[in-house]
């Protein structure tokens, strides 16, 4: 499942998602993985979180930390159906221990953002996918994940 987050962050549009591994082994899903697939402009293909904690690191804020949390802790917590067992929570408790407000940011997306995660069967993990629209909205489109096996796609509900 996946949400769209209200704002973005600096040339990035932030969408949250959620994994469940439904499958009678493990599996592995990158963020890589993923892209957006959009009805009136090209897709926007293999977001990667790495850039966007370097650009925090040199450009973040306090206000970027509390926009970042504040409206990925909405998405997650409003939603009944994400229980991951493997996700935010843990890398969450990390970033609180940062220093100064550059390093909170890079912090707040490294512990929000989507990473590569092996999945047992029945474990699920949620993250931040950052796509870099060079700050325009992503608009009307469908998410597509394909993983070394499978392909999946997700419609906006």
């Amino acid at each position: 499942m996946f949400a769209h987050l209200p704002s973005h962050v600096n040339a990035y549009n932030v969408i949250q998602v959620a994994v469940a591994n439904g499958s009678e082994g493990p599996y592995v899903v990158r963020p890589e993985d993923f892209s957006f697939v959009r009805a009136d402009a090209p897709p926007c293909e293999h977001p990667m979180p790495i850039p966007v904690v370097v650009l925090l690191t040199e450009k973040g804020g306090h206000s970027d930390v509390l926009k970042l949390i504040s409206e990925y802790e909405a998405s997650l917590y409003g939603s009944d159906k994400v229980h991951s067992t493997n996700g935010y929570e843990q890398r969450r408790e990390a970033a609180l221990m940062a220093g100064p407000s550059k390093l909170r940011a890079a912090a707040a997306a490294s512990a929000v953002a989507f990473v590569q995660t092996r999945l047992k069967p029945g474990e699920s993990t949620d993250g931040a996918v950052f796509f870099d629209t060079e700050g325009k909205p992503l608009g009307p489109g469908h998410i597509v994940v394909k993983t070394n096996t499978d392909t999946f796609e997700f419609k906006s509900q």
